[in-house]
């Protein structure tokens, strides 16, 4: 720990001109005391810092002394392509390797190229989660982080519905989709995907010595090199949003319903089924274009369509086309009667 933190100290000089004790303190998670018996003991080591007296004074390293601990080990180099997702890599427990590998590289740059990574995070940030929803981070996460870096088999209970399965898992990627994770692991040589906070349990499969290893140990398996994450993952997605969509809604729209459509209902389904009216026809001779769009359900499609307003009359199934009929009614009438809550009676609680 002591090592390490010694280290993490000569790379923090290295990347930059002159530290205070203050400021070292703070990096290294220490006290002041702490940073200047670290100092002295690099001293003792032959790590030529030196310490500036005085109220602009602090700790440099004398002579473009360059320590060659610079080499990235493996997790900090995986951990390092993350880390343009900061929140990810605090969840998944590797934010300590993250920090370890860019101090790593900043120490390596000349100095005009050490305020690269300053200047890229200050231009550039990732917000996964969605609005309006405060993201949990699932418990078991880091554990199962740990298994899909080291390619380690696990045995997981999962909650499925209202029954738990227990399953033994191959974990071979994570992926974090608007604040939520899910897990994409080979179970009995399928693929599959896992909401990660489903997970109730999980722990290492012991290694049965099939590999010759003697039977200690975690197992590990072997991945297939074929295997994709990101192009597996929107096949995936893919595949489940044509799955809920089981119901089909007949929609005359406006040129401005056209171009909403997409942003009200399930976009891909949305372009899919305005391009299919394109080529059939084309819009009538008042501009609007008639559609068939695939919907999760009657209920889901009424809050969807709403949105549209007067942009997208719907012209089957007959139910739905009622409802938002009655729905536009109730509407209409907020606006024209007086006794509405933006009618007179409003109005007089406001003046009180």
């Amino acid at each position: 720990m002591r090592a390490a933190r010694l280290i993490k100290m000569v790379l923090l000089l290295q990347a930059r001109p002159s530290m205070t004790g203050a400021e070292l303190a703070r990096e290294l998670e220490v006290s002041e005391r702490t940073v200047v018996r670290d100092v002295l003991s690099l001293s003792e080591a032959g790590v030529p810092v030196y310490a500036d007296r005085g109220r602009a004074g602090g700790y440099r390293l004398i002579g473009g002394y360059r320590t060659r601990l610079t080499g990235l080990g493996r997790s900090e180099a995986e951990a390092l392509f993350l880390s343009g997702v900061p929140s990810a890599l605090r969840e998944m427990g590797l934010a300590d390797a993250a920090s370890a590998a860019r101090l790593k590289v900043s120490a390596a740059l000349l100095p005009e190229l050490r305020d690269a990574a300053t200047g890229a995070a200050q231009r550039f940030h990732l917000d996964a989660p969605a609005w309006y929803q405060e993201p949990e981070t699932p418990a078991l996460l880091p554990v199962i982080a740990d298994a899909v870096w080291d390619d380690r088999r696990v045995r997981a209970r999962y909650l499925r519905r209202d029954t738990t399965v227990e399953r033994e898992l191959e974990p071979y990627g994570l992926v974090l989709k608007a604040g939520v994770w899910y897990l994409a692991a080979r179970s009995q040589g399928d693929f599959r995907v896992y909401r990660v906070d489903r997970f109730t349990a999980v722990e290492p499969a012991g290694d049965d010595g099939g590999d010759g290893s003697g039977g200690s140990g975690a197992a590990r398996f072997t991945r297939d090199a074929s295997f994709d994450l990101p192009a597996f993952w929107a096949e995936r997605a893919a595949q489940f949003a044509r799955s809920i969509l089981r119901e089909e809604v007949v929609l005359r729209l406006s040129a401005r319903g056209v171009r909403q459509l997409p942003y009200v209902t399930e976009r891909a389904a949305a372009r899919e089924a305005i391009d299919t009216a394109r080529a059939a026809g084309g819009p009538d001779p008042q501009g609007r274009l008639t559609v068939t769009l695939p919907v999760e359900s009657d209920e889901v499609a009424y809050a969807q369509l709403l949105a549209l307003g007067p942009e997208g009359e719907v012209l089957a199934p007959s139910g739905l086309r009622e409802r938002l009929a009655a729905a536009a009614r109730r509407t209409a009438a907020l606006y024209t009667e007086p006794g509405g809550p933006g009618g007179a009676e409003s109005g007089g609680q406001r003046a009180g």
